[in-house]
């Protein structure tokens, strides 16, 4: 059943990760990702949604984690004065990913600001292509809630590219 399940899931999964955080991390979340849900079978409740919308849930919390654990790792670094080389933050890798078009770093500032829960919602849908659905199950939210949530995020996006 995990192979199949490996088979249809890792590369859309690894292609979303790949673009939140470059590919070399989204290896190893991929990895981690599939490893939580062998062991945690026993939590996935298919009347709670589908088992796309718990996989995208488990990598949307380790990709959280990874981005704190960054984070803690800059903050030390500038607080000893050590050079960490290439390690950047979520937000940081995401502007500079998208840095070369001047309306597409108004977005970037945009997402930068918004909670972890909108932009999670907003990058699962248009980067990961989950179904609101889909992406609703994965971050734990009532489906309502996250169409009304993506519409209102998604008109300010649309809002701040045409400013």
């Amino acid at each position: 059943m995990f192979a199949e399940l490996f088979d249809e899931h890792a590369h859309p999964l690894h292609r979303y990760l790949a673009r939140r955080v470059g590919v070399d991390v989204a290896d190893d979340l991929v990895s981690e990702t599939f490893l939580a849900a062998m062991r945690g079978k026993e939590t996935y409740d298919p009347e709670r949604g589908s088992v796309v919308g718990w996989l995208y849930g488990i990598a949307t919390n380790l990709l959280r984690g990874h981005a704190k654990r960054e984070t803690r790792l800059l903050r030390t670094a500038e607080r000893y004065g050590v050079d960490v080389g290439v390690a950047e933050s979520l937000e940081h890798t995401v502007v500079t990913r998208i840095d070369s078009r001047s309306h597409l770093r108004r977005i970037a500032r945009e997402l930068a600001k918004m909670s972890d829960v909108d932009r999670d919602l907003v990058l699962l849908v248009s980067l990961a292509g989950l179904s609101v659905q889909e992406a609703a199950e994965a971050l734990d939210l009532n489906p309502g809630t996250a169409r009304s949530r993506l519409h209102r995020l998604r008109a300010k996006l649309k809002e701040v590219e045409h400013a």
